[in-house]
């Protein structure tokens, strides 16, 4: 089985196979001072560093400048997949002033296309795509609220004193392991720009997709 990060034929996991995901040590961080996820994680989030930190989108215009890059994430709840086709879509909305498919408010963004879904299953490989690609527009879309940026590679310096402005945090993905991502997927939908096949605009609802701090808020990096 081959794992992709883009448009492609659907993969061949069993809804039964189980997560197996082994995690490389990441370099170490401190996280600040009364950080407030202590409040947030599930039951079974662990506070000690070197362990993974049960996050959730819905809190991460609090979280994400808390982060620190380094650190393990395992992130649940709702996202949006979002390409470059599909950033240069909404912003030709934002200038024609019209509504755009998800509120950037505190959002959580997935730079994704994913393959199709296999029978029973809500969805197909879902790696990540560069990130880069999303340079030119992601400023913009940290100005509006962007919280969350979900990806691989690097970013801009511009992208990196937007996130610093705006408090967000940039969360890399394992390249190549799409079909495994896709285990941390629950549901999706498209929502917008459907003529765009993979590139649409999706709405996931995620279950514990493990993630490592790629660039925080205070724009430290593990990207060489």
């Amino acid at each position: 089985m081959r794992s992709s990060s883009g448009c492609g034929k659907p993969g061949t996991r069993s809804p039964s196979s189980p997560r197996t995901w082994s995690w490389a040590a990441a370099p170490s961080a401190s996280p600040s001072s009364g950080a407030p996820w202590a409040s947030t994680w599930s039951s079974s989030g662990r506070s000690e560093m070197g362990e993974a930190l049960r996050l959730n989108t819905r809190d991460m215009a609090e979280l994400a400048p808390t982060l620190r890059a380094g650190q393990r994430v395992l992130l649940s709840g709702v996202c949006y997949t979002s390409r470059d086709a599909a950033h240069k879509r909404i912003c030709q909305l934002l200038d024609e002033g019209k509504d755009i498919p998800y509120p950037l408010e505190g959002a959580a963004i997935y730079y994704a296309g994913p393959t199709p879904a296999p029978e029973g299953l809500p969805i197909g490989s879902c790696g990540p795509t560069t990130s880069g690609r999303m340079d030119p527009y992601t400023p913009r879309f940290l100005d509006l609220g962007l919280k969350c940026m979900i990806g691989k590679g690097k970013r801009s310096p511009e992208v990196i004193e937007a996130m610093k402005r705006n408090g967000a945090v940039y969360l890399c993905a394992i390249g190549g392991a799409g079909a495994l991502a896709a285990q941390c997927i629950r549901k999706a939908e498209v929502i917008a720009f459907e003529d765009l096949g993979c590139e649409s605009v999706k709405r996931l609802e995620l279950l514990d997709l493990p993630l490592i701090v790629g660039i925080d808020s205070e724009g430290n990096s593990i990207l060489a």
